[in-house]
């Protein structure tokens, strides 16, 4: 139950955090054309948000080997625990890649006009924060 706790708190961090930026701020942001507003948010949030998201991953793979001890199962979709399981992974793996492409080619090269390929990194990675909250929310019913 600790552990669970713990990825839950982390999760609220996380999703809280993106929902904050892209229902409230990126609006503002791209609406004044002003890339500062994003950049400041994301430097006061980095350092609650990114072990927020550490923290998710290693609770995350913990307790998804509690309830799923043999890993090479996780890749047998007709169980509906495994199938929610890399589902969630892949929901990783495309935040991971949206993360690496806005670090190091949207946000180097950042200008008023390029700010909505920025937002439209926002919004995909919260969705997928949404998507991880349903699907770990599906381990509650059997999975999805």
């Amino acid at each position: 139950m600790i552990l669970l706790y713990i990825h839950l708190l982390a999760a609220t961090i996380w999703v809280g955090g993106h929902l904050i930026l892209a229902i409230s701020l990126l609006p503002e942001a791209l609406a004044k054309r002003d890339p500062k507003m994003i950049e400041s948010f994301e430097r006061i949030y980095e350092r609650i948000g990114m072990p927020a998201l550490i923290i998710q991953v290693i609770t995350g793979l913990w307790l998804s080997y509690r309830l799923l001890p043999d890993i090479m199962a996780w890749a047998d979709w007709s169980d509906a625990i495994a199938l929610t399981i890399s589902l969630k992974l892949i929901c990783l793996a495309a935040t991971f890649g949206l993360a690496l492409h806005a670090r190091f080619r949207v946000i180097p090269r950042l200008t008023p006009a390029s700010l909505a390929v920025l937002g439209g990194h926002i919004i995909a990675v919260t969705f997928l924060g949404l998507a991880f909250a349903w699907l770990g929310l599906s381990f509650s019913y059997g999975g999805v």
